[in-house]
């Protein structure tokens, strides 16, 4: 399997149209410098300014992530758009041409749907709020099984959260993290403790966390988590330490916490245990950092385990996110 890689360059605020600029720009940068034909940048910058203009015209205001992906050889830019409500009252009316509650033309997010690579949208009414996804590549991707995303403690401009992706053996591995305290220093930890998981030999979650243990003295420490999805098995592979949140979620309103250890990565927790957990085939695996709250509840987002995992994750960053705090999470597929 192919991983894609995803590298955040900024979350913008858009509480007005002329932010609008300010997203199309940077993410047309983004693009420039990565190398994407210029047909595609001029795609990319009416997706970006139509996005924004529709957050700042229809909701009460938000932000917009703009991120490089990567997929093999593809290049892409997406965009993460989380609003602060009311919702869209019909989405299928919404991304339509000549649909509008605001007096437009109601071709902003028609435009998007036709230039975009991928798109998607997750929307309701209570909690109210919108996810929306648009991504713009050189060549299409496929499907992507995990995604995650992160986001700065309010103030800071560096995130003390990471999560990487990796495949073992044919299987795939999800690692999140959690440095110590917040900005530049959190933000090496973290950072390291990525390039320790990449790094590390191929290997059980268990052998994988205290492979990252051995490379993180040289910082303040994190807490990190290491779930492993085997799907031939139906089951998925865990070992984690400290208060990352993992669980397995079905899908149709049950989830299950899996079990972490106390201690912080770098600093000799103890040694690092390994448990497994049934997993079916509908299933999700979700890491998240304490920059959510764990009290949200599947059943509270009805039909969105439908919707591809960037979705997932930017809507329950949406919904339980905290601003007062650094904040990740991933999201895997069982399939």
């Amino acid at each position: 399997m192919k991983i894609r890689s995803t590298e955040d360059r900024a979350w913008l605020p858009v509480y007005d149209v002329a932010a609008a600029g300010t997203v199309r720009r940077t993410a047309v940068a983004v693009a420039a410098e990565a190398g994407m034909p210029e047909a595609r940048v001029a795609d990319l910058a009416i997706v970006a300014t139509e996005l924004a203009t529709n957050l700042a015209k229809h909701a009460n205001g938000g932000r917009v992530a703009v991120r490089l992906a990567r997929w093999g050889e593809a290049i892409g830019v997406e965009l993460v758009a989380l609003d602060d409500g009311p919702g869209m009252g019909d989405v299928a009316a919404s991304i339509k041409d000549g649909y509008s509650t605001a007096g437009s033309l109601g071709i902003g997010l028609g435009a998007v749907v036709r230039l975009a690579t991928e798109f998607g949208v997750y929307s309701q009414a209570d909690p109210g709020g919108t996810t929306l996804v648009a991504s713009v590549w050189t060549t299409p991707p496929e499907p992507a099984r995990t995604a995650g995303l992160r986001r700065a403690i309010t103030g800071e401009s560096v995130c003390g959260d990471a999560y990487a992706a990796r495949e073992v053996d044919g299987r795939l591995q999800i690692m999140l993290c959690d440095g110590l305290g917040h900005g530049p220093l959190a933000g090496r930890a973290a950072d390291a403790a990525v390039a320790a998981f990449l790094d590390a030999p191929v290997a059980s979650p268990r052998h994988t966390v205290a492979y990252m243990n051995d490379r993180l003295g040289h910082t303040r420490g994190v807490v990190a988590a290491v779930a492993e999805l085997d799907g031939d098995a139906g089951v998925v592979r865990f070992a984690g330490v400290g208060n990352v949140t993992a669980v397995v979620a079905d899908g149709v309103g049950g989830r299950r916490g899996m079990v972490s250890l106390p201690g912080i990565l770098g600093h000799r927790p103890p040694a690092p245990r390994e448990f497994e957990y049934a997993l079916s085939p509908s299933a999700a695996v979700i890491l998240h950092s304490d920059g959510l709250s764990d009290r949200w509840h599947l059943a509270d987002f009805p039909g969105l385990w439908s919707h591809p995992p960037v979705v997932q994750a930017g809507t329950l960053l949406r919904a339980a996110g905290r601003r007062r705090d650094d904040a990740s999470i991933v999201v895997a597929t069982a399939s």
